[in-house]
């Protein structure tokens, strides 16, 4: 308990169990500092700490037991890896049995082994309990990735030593040291000026290492006269009503922002490791610099000319002070055009009729009520493409979601980690009824248990229920098979039982009023949207897509950047 008061740990999340039985009754005894969270599922327990994780900063902890509980915890864990996110987790293990013989024993090392694969590590004695919590600590800071200790219950229970007899050894090691200010080398930063200074069409992909830096990428943007795209989870980094932002890349996004990647000649690339590689600029049309805080990122998504290791606001600093104002304003006005077209075909998709709601009104009618502080945990569906196009964060407002490993189940448990984390701000959960009935259902029972506790008690999970068994909906058709849809669930009729606010609606023009109904409310809120499942996603076209086919087809390279050449001379390009 010590050592989690010195990282500064506010709460644990996990599931009780034998195993892990005498740390979650200290952390009982504790009175709440830290404090444990019981979540109805070790899955979603360790999604509460990566949402943690995501949503404050610092580091999230989850506990578990040996064995199945013990192998639920991956999905989280792997959640926070894929999206450099750091969290401990704490599995206890029972090894009274014989040898090989324990009820319920699996090899938690090699289980871990690869999703900690920076640190998974036994305690073997008291002493050194203290010494191995701050390396995994320290190592889950440093590499911002998931960790892992193995305590035995034996050693859960064993008396605390003197830790003052081992002053000269590791035990010294001091908590929370912050991490190095990283910079790239000077003559790096003066090759990456030349190069953007050089640019005619300049776009910029900002990712969620962009966090903290919006002035920057906001006046870089301008000095260069570029256009601005973002990743699903760049996408809170930058006001989205500026002129020159193209929205989200990739399948879930715009056409603005292929159409900007497709024009380009440079790309400023700033923490971002988006897969949506079919999205990116042609092979050799873009020069690209890459700024990455981890360099074993840079160059394998888009090749790099310039690379730049270093946080993005400093860096974007570095190069501010080294580049001179030449917007380039035919290309700012081309891409200002873009973005204008794409938001008048996002309004004529709004507008677009329904049976009984569109999905996509329900996400627009949110972007003119949503609050100006606090959060919004997105989830892996069709949800997620509403989200995208259609919902304008305000400045300010963190959204978070599973954006690499894409698990659906995320976005309850990181909504209940988000309010723990911030209970006088409102929290928005976006959630498909696939999810909800994944995991949902039972973690509205942990919203039910807490939420009298938050000084603002405002936390609104969006349902939207299209009762498609394939999750995505997206244009097909709804089957007239009963075993292919989803049962349909009073999803507000349950929060209703539970002591919670529901809010059930099926009439396009009564979903504004719902929306009031559900931030207004005195208690958290399942808002159930029955929408239209057969309402088409429509990815958009990535540019150049017909020359991408020559390209994939083994086309000379030569000939591939010849066409590119030839299009790109075009005034209106995009």
């Amino acid at each position: 308990m010590e050592r989690l008061l010195a990282w500064r740990v506010p709460r644990a999340f996990g599931y009780p169990g034998e195993a892990i039985a005498p740390l979650v009754d200290a952390l009982d005894r504790t009175g709440g500092e830290p404090a444990f969270i019981p979540a109805r599922h070790e899955e979603t327990a360790s999604f509460m700490a990566t949402g943690h994780a995501k949503f404050t900063g610092g580091i999230g902890v989850c506990l578990a037991t040996q064995g199945p509980s013990a192998v639920q915890l991956l999905n989280g864990l792997y959640d926070a890896k894929l999206d450099s996110k750091p969290v401990v987790a704490i599995v206890g293990e029972d090894i009274s049995g014989p040898l090989g013989g324990a009820h319920q024993e699996i090899g938690l090392s090699r289980l871990f082994g690869d999703v900690c694969n920076q640190f998974v590590q036994y305690g073997r004695s008291p002493d050194e309990v203290g010494a191995l919590l701050d390396q995994a600590f320290r190592t889950a800071a440093a590499t911002r990735s998931p960790t892992c200790v193995v305590l035995p219950r034996q050693l859960q229970e064993a008396l605390v030593p003197d830790l003052q007899s081992y002053g000269a050894g590791v035990i010294t090691a001091t908590p929370g040291e912050p991490l190095a200010r990283v910079l790239p080398h000077e003559v790096d930063l003066d090759a990456a000026a030349q190069l953007l200074g050089g640019g005619q069409r300049t776009a910029i992909l900002v990712g969620q290492g962009g966090r903290d830096a919006a002035a920057e990428i906001i006046e870089i943007a301008d000095r260069l006269g570029a256009g601005v795209a973002t990743s699903l989870l760049g996408k809170p980094v930058l006001d989205e009503r500026l002129p020159f932002h193209t929205g989200v890349l990739g399948e879930v996004g715009t056409p603005a922002a292929a159409e900007l990647m497709g024009g380009c000649d440079t790309l400023l690339m700033v923490g971002t490791n988006d897969p949506w590689t079919d999205y990116f600029p042609m092979p050799e049309q873009a020069r690209t610099v890459q700024i990455d805080i981890d360099g074993r990122r840079i160059g394998t998504r888009y090749p790099a000319d310039v690379p730049l290791v270093g946080d993005a606001a400093e860096t974007l600093r570095a190069l501010l002070s080294r580049l001179r104002g030449r917007p380039e304003q035919q290309w700012r006005a081309t891409v200002e055009s873009s973005v204008d077209r794409w938001r008048e075909v996002a309004a004529e998709r709004v507008a677009a009729a329904a049976d009984p709601v569109n999905p996509q009104l329900v996400l627009q009618e949110l972007s003119a009520r949503m609050p100006g502080t606090g959060a919004v945990a997105v989830d892996v569906g069709s949800v997620l493409y509403w989200y995208a196009r259609h919902l304008t964060l305000p400045p300010g407002v963190n959204a978070q979601l599973c954006g690499t490993l894409g698990s659906m189940g995320c976005a309850l448990p990181y909504a209940v980690a988000a309010k723990l984390a911030a209970p006088d701000q409102p929290v928005v959960a976006l959630v498909g009824d696939g999810a909800m009935q994944l995991n949902g259902l039972a973690e509205l029972i942990t919203v039910s248990h807490l939420w009298q506790q938050w000084r603002d008690p405002r936390l609104v999970v969006l349902v939207l229920n299209n009762r498609d068994q394939n999750g995505m909906g997206g244009g097909r058709q709804p089957s007239s098979d009963p075993t292919r849809r989803r049962p349909d669930v009073p999803y507000a009729g349950w929060a209703r039982l539970l002591g919670l606010h529901g809010v059930r609606v099926d009439r396009p023009e009564l979903v504004g009023a719902a929306w009031d109904e559900a931030l207004a409310a005195d208690r958290p809120c399942v808002l159930e949207a029955v929408v239209d499942p057969a309402v088409s996603l429509a990815p958009p076209e990535p540019a150049f897509a017909d020359l991408r086919g020559l390209y994939a087809e083994g086309a000379p390279a030569r000939k591939v950047r010849e066409q590119v050449e030839v299009t790109a001379n075009a005034d209106d390009l995009v």
